[in-house]
């Protein structure tokens, strides 16, 4: 497999976003996030994306160019109309407004709506929280379809509906971020692993015949994946319904309409800054002696110690940032044929030796 640098992946799919149309600031927020989520091993919401991306642009489902307008501006509630640009795009605006009016009122949440794929959550709740804020973000899949089953049907109805929290932790350390699907899986994941040629783990889909299989290919012949939890999936199910409800009907996205195209996101952000509800050393404290508490747990055989969420990735990013992203071949061999069909150069985007 072709392994390459965070600085290429941004490159490579600047220059293939930017052939596409898309305008320069925006081809650079979409790369940077692509990049970055390779960086932190969530591979399914990296340059993988760039053919769907490519794809959607040409069938106008992404509108690079679209206006985002603010529709709703109070103290406490902020709405954007995504105008159909990229989520991530989208997904920075409503950030930075979210940060700026919790830093005024000490909370704010922001809705989005007709905004396009969000990518990786955990990338925006951790810069909140990097800011001095926790944070929850959640998206949900509005149109008709989805990849998941309810609970208990052998057909898709849900979204993978995600979730992120993010908060800072004590004395400069990263800070703790569980990002997380609904489902027992993401979507993007299936995808890596179809163009790998690997089998999933048992428990994860089920046919368009409602049967088990760990064949990554059945999802897109009228399977779907399987809500979080195992025996327990009704859990996973409960926690999807009510992220459409508070993502697609509270932001105006809607749910179960058929007039969206694919990829459509509803979203739900909230911030809350520490400084506006106790003191930040009160807070380090406590965070220092909960991980403390935490992690000197005994553990069980074949564990080495106990992770917090967010730790791998960060792990995983340190090590990529040394050594490299490695791309399937697959995934290169498909970005090579997105760039020449955009007319993108990618002479000397070159793999590290």
């Amino acid at each position: 497999m072709p392994r390459f640098s965070k600085n290429q992946l941004v490159e490579m799919a600047n220059r293939v976003l930017t052939g596409a149309g898309v305008p320069a600031r925006g081809a650079q927020i979409v790369a940077n996030e692509l990049a970055e989520a390779n960086l932190v091993g969530h591979d399914s919401h990296g340059v993988i994306r760039l053919k769907q991306y490519v794809d959607y642009i040409g069938e106008g489902v992404i509108k690079p160019h679209g206006a985002i307008e603010q529709v709703v501006d109070t103290q406490a509630v902020s709405v954007f109309d995504g105008g159909g640009n990229f989520g991530q795009v989208v997904g920075k605006r409503a950030l930075e407004r979210a940060l700026t009016k919790g830093a005024e009122a000490g909370a704010h949440s922001v809705f989005c709506r007709n905004t396009n794929h969000l990518g990786r959550l955990g990338s925006y709740t951790d810069a909140a929280a990097r800011a001095g804020f926790a944070a929850v973000l959640a998206v949900n899949g509005p149109g008709k379809g989805g990849a998941v089953a309810p609970w208990g049907s052998a057909e898709r109805r849900l979204g993978t509906n995600p979730i992120s929290f993010a908060s800072p932790a004590a004395a400069g350390a990263d800070p703790l971020v569980l990002d997380m699907t609904t489902s027992v899986t993401a979507e993007g994941k299936v995808r890596v692993a179809f163009q790998k040629g690997v089998e999933l783990p048992a428990g994860w889909l089920i046919d368009a015949n409602g049967q088990p299989t760990t064949d990554p290919a059945k999802l897109y012949e009228g399977g779907a994946i399987l809500p979080l939890g195992g025996p327990m999936g009704f859990k996973g199910y409960g926690l999807s319904v009510m992220m459409d409800i508070f993502c697609g009907v509270l932001s105006g996205s809607g749910v179960v309409r058929a007039d969206l195209p694919p990829g459509t996101n509803g979203v739900w952000l909230s911030v809350y800054h520490l400084q506006s509800l106790l003191p930040r050393d009160e807070y380090d404290r406590w965070l220092s002696e909960y991980t403390q508490w935490i992690k000197s747990a005994k553990t069980t055989a074949g564990v080495d110690e106990i992770l917090f969420p967010g730790e791998i990735e960060q792990r995983r990013r340190a090590e990529r940032v040394a050594q490299g992203v490695d791309l399937p071949d697959g995934t290169w061999r498909q970005i090579n044929e997105v760039a020449e069909n955009v007319g993108a150069d990618l002479t000397g985007v070159e793999q590290m030796e």
